[in-house]
């Protein structure tokens, strides 16, 4: 459940308020990183308040998971022990759930749980990668080293993943504009027009017809116009669900410059967690899994888990990879000889890390470029909707002449009429 913390400066009385997603006041009040000079007082948010809280409160982000691992590694680093690192990390973080989850991993591990243990109560913040890697870590005593390359990785990814979103900014507005005129339209010019096109008592073009309509809807129940900014939201919110099915996976893996797009970001992301995996000596098995996880793609998931199996029946890895490199399209052959050569040289974990870091430079660059790489598509759309609307409004006006000025049965083009006898 949702708190608030309402935290006081005892010595100028100056008060700040912070909310916490947890179960107790005792975590509420350490996961609002009080300070020793403050008082903290604490009240419940429940019913229709929490509700609207949890639809309008920032959620779990991938910002939040850097600032807290770096956190931990720099404490952890200057010897500072680790209750003390999560309640000075605590103070510096800015979404409920994570304040949480950062009280209810103190309170775990004071009750005398490993940290790896403590993590895994929180699957959707830290994924399977992050809790292998904290588990070898602790199992090491190298956590400190652990907690700064998760930080890297993570920094690396949401460094690209900021680009792709500021690229993305510019197709967005755009779509939205569109969808904006056609219902501006659907309120002002296209009723005038139907009136005029229903006196003339003729047949209309099909996106004639359907404007109309879609008017006349818009109209009779203006709360429709709600629908195209409920679906975005919707869309949105449950896109991590919608993208998990492989049937929408393949069809935008399909897709000219966002499947690419969409290959680069899975083989960065899975290379660079069996990078770290392996390089904390996790099992080789068990790291080809949560790599497969982690890619959140069908197809690297596929090959993965394939590696794994060949492995797992007496193959080396080179050789698992050289099997399955189809799987992987063009880069597949250079990415099974580096692996050859990783193994021969005794540098797998380098390998991977720079094969890895090639993609992310891919990646950079095209991130940069993202709204001229999908202009094309975005040009395509807006001219097809603009089309489709100059098309149904003025597709019927051409054909004013043939309503107003009908031609006359079995009179030949041009023919003037027979003069009337006796005049």
């Amino acid at each position: 459940m949702l708190k608030k913390v309402r935290l006081t400066n005892i010595y100028n009385d100056k008060s700040a308020e912070v909310i916490v997603d947890t179960d107790s006041d005792g975590k509420a009040v350490f996961g609002a990183g009080k300070a020793p000079n403050e008082t903290a007082e604490v009240t419940d948010i429940a019913g229709p308040d929490e509700y609207v809280h949890r639809l309008s409160m920032k959620g779990a982000s991938l910002e939040e998971a850097v600032t807290l691992f770096s956190g931990l590694a720099r404490c952890l680093d200057r010897n500072i022990s680790l209750n003390k690192s999560l309640e000075l990390i605590a103070g510096r973080l800015k979404t409920p759930v994570y304040r949480g989850a950062v009280a209810d991993i103190n309170a775990s591990i004071q009750s005398g749980e490993t940290m790896g243990e403590a993590f895994a109560h929180h699957p959707k913040l830290f994924s399977e990668d992050a809790l292998a890697l904290i588990r070898a870590g602790e199992e090491s005593g190298e956590i400190n080293t652990v907690f700064r390359q998760i930080t890297s990785g993570r920094a690396k990814s949401l460094r690209i993943l900021r680009k792709l979103r500021s690229g993305m900014i510019y197709p967005v507005i755009v779509l939205m504009l569109a969808v904006g005129v056609v219902i501006v339209m659907s309120y002002t010019i296209v009723p005038s027009m139907s009136k005029l096109y229903a006196s003339m008592n003729v047949q209309l073009p099909f996106l004639t017809r359907a404007l109309t309509t879609f008017s006349s809807v818009l109209i009779k129940h203006p709360y429709v116009a709600l629908v195209p900014i409920l679906a975005v939201v919707a869309l949105a919110r449950n896109w991590s669900k919608i993208y998990r099915v492989p049937s929408i996976q393949l069809f935008f893996t399909r897709i000219p410059t966002v499947g690419t797009l969409i290959n680069k970001t899975a083989a960065m992301v899975s290379f660079r967690v069996l990078a770290l995996l392996l390089h904390a000596n996790v099992r080789v098995a068990t790291a080809l899994e949560i790599a497969a996880r982690s890619a959140n793609h069908v197809t690297f998931e596929g090959f993965f888990l394939a590696v794994r199996n060949h492995i797992q029946d007496g193959l080396s890895m080179p050789e698992s990879f050289l099997m399955e490199s189809h799987r992987l399209g063009p880069d597949g052959r250079n990415i099974a000889a580096l692996v050859q050569m990783a193994s021969e040289t005794g540098s797998m974990n380098e390998v991977l890390d720079e094969l890895a870091s090639d993609y992310e430079e891919e990646l950079d660059l095209m991130s940069a470029q993202i709204d001229k790489l999908l202009e094309p598509f975005v040009l395509v759309i807006l001219g097809a909707v603009v089309g489709g609307i100059i098309y149904a409004i003025y597709g019927p006006i051409f054909g004013l002449s043939k309503v107003m000025l009908p031609k006359k049965d079995g009179a030949p083009p041009g023919a003037s009429a027979p003069a009337v006898p006796g005049k």
